[in-house]
């Protein structure tokens, strides 16, 4: 799997430096706003479906269009 470029070279390395895959870090620090701070987005059990795909999409997380609900937060938990 090729690395795309990567948007946030700051937050990249410090995801590689706590043991995530070079994948993973390049999702996480991809994702628009992902190294904003504030803990007040809700836990992914109150988001809608449309808006799990979506966030699903921005990190790049294949087959989504296949997934349920549960399995959309699964996903984003734990790729």
């Amino acid at each position: 799997m090729d690395i795309p470029s990567i948007k946030n070279e700051d937050q990249y390395e410090a995801l590689r430096e706590k043991g995530y895959s070079k994948q993973k870090a390049a999702r996480i620090a991809n994702t628009p706003d992902a190294g904003k701070k504030g803990g007040k987005a809700k836990p992914y059990e109150k988001w809608t479906k449309t808006a799990l795909y979506k966030q699903a999409k921005n990190v790049g997380i294949k087959g989504r269009s296949r997934m349920d609900k549960s399995e959309l937060i699964y996903s984003l938990r734990n790729n």
